[in-house]
């Protein structure tokens, strides 16, 4: 590819305008959970290997864990199996246990190994049974209606919780040079199998490397007010007054609590960044730009 004398200089700029933020973040481990969009469009997924292996050229450590909803849904439904969730999770018998761990272990780990492996990283797949990297229970999950006198307590199958994380696998691939990326399936204690959400392995495993950054990669722009207004910047006691009085709810309350937990277990910041964005990864580390909602433990 030959640039012209503009491009070649606005590359340049870019470049130099990058070295702050390459400097500040030079070995520190960077914990991306990856799915949503950027897993599904073949350009996206391009540019996500090729800003991994950016990150760790240039002496960045990122340890990626992935999610696969979407394929185990496809797959579950060609083999006749029917889906059913409870409060967004999937109820997960020992059937449909054993085609998450075929998706996430195998077709979809396997496949983006792969891609950042072409893009010249050095990657590793791991699920959470490896070494017993993540150590799992069964999540106790319970419902309430206003009519009950106390909560029911709902058996979801092998879904699970995490208990633990092998750091020391973790930080002995890191420093070997090579980029974990970890498919979120729990081990118990008697070897069994747990499906447990991306999201919550992600900040699991942020917190027990002490990461720089968790990213929360999404289908949607960030945190936003009532007004449908980004919210770029916030602390931990801004976060809970926005879940008080409502304006996070639903299906972004998991997240927005994963990443709460991150940053209070000593997880510098967590960022929820918009997937759909090319180099959405990139944008939020290198530039003041920003693609999502950045959340610190600040007291403000």
């Amino acid at each position: 590819m030959t640039l012209s004398r503009e491009a070649a200089t606005q590359f340049a700029k870019v470049l130099s305008e990058a070295l702050p933020y390459i400097r500040r973040f030079v070995g520190k481990t960077l914990v991306i959970k990856y799915g949503g969009n950027a897993m599904e469009s073949e350009e996206l997924k391009t540019g996500f290997a090729r800003d991994i292996v950016l990150m760790k050229a240039v002496g960045i450590n990122p340890v990626v864990v992935h999610g696969g909803g979407p394929q185990i849904g496809d797959l579950l439904k060609r083999l006749n199996i029917e889906s059913h969730f409870i409060d967004g999770m999937r109820v997960t018998d020992s059937q449909t246990m054993d085609v998450v761990e075929m998706v996430l272990g195998g077709q979809v780990n396997k496949s983006i190994v792969s891609l950042i492996n072409q893009h010249g990283g050095s990657a590793i797949g791991l699920t959470g049974k490896d070494a017993g990297l993540i150590r799992a229970k069964k999540l106790k999950a319970t419902r309430q209606t206003p009519e009950m006198t106390k909560p029911e307590i709902i058996d979801i199958g092998h879904v699970g919780e995490v208990t633990g994380v092998n750091a020391e696998l973790l930080e002995m691939l890191v420093q070997g040079n090579f980029i974990p990326v970890i498919a979120p399936i729990g081990v118990g204690e008697n070897g069994e199998s747990y499906n447990i959400n991306a999201d919550l392995v992600a900040g699991k495993v942020a917190e027990a490397l002490k990461a720089e950054k968790l990213m929360l990669l999404t289908n949607i722009a960030g945190l936003m007010d009532k007004q449908g207004n980004v919210l770029t910047g916030l602390s931990t006691a801004q976060v809970d007054a926005l879940i008080a009085d409502g304006t996070i709810y639903g299906g972004m309350l998991p997240k927005i609590r994963c990443a709460l937990e991150a940053v209070q277990g000593g997880v510098n910041s967590a960022h929820i960044i918009d997937g759909r964005v090319p180099n959405a990864v990139l944008l939020e580390i290198f530039t003041d730009v920003g693609v999502g909602t950045l959340i610190t433990n600040s007291q403000g």
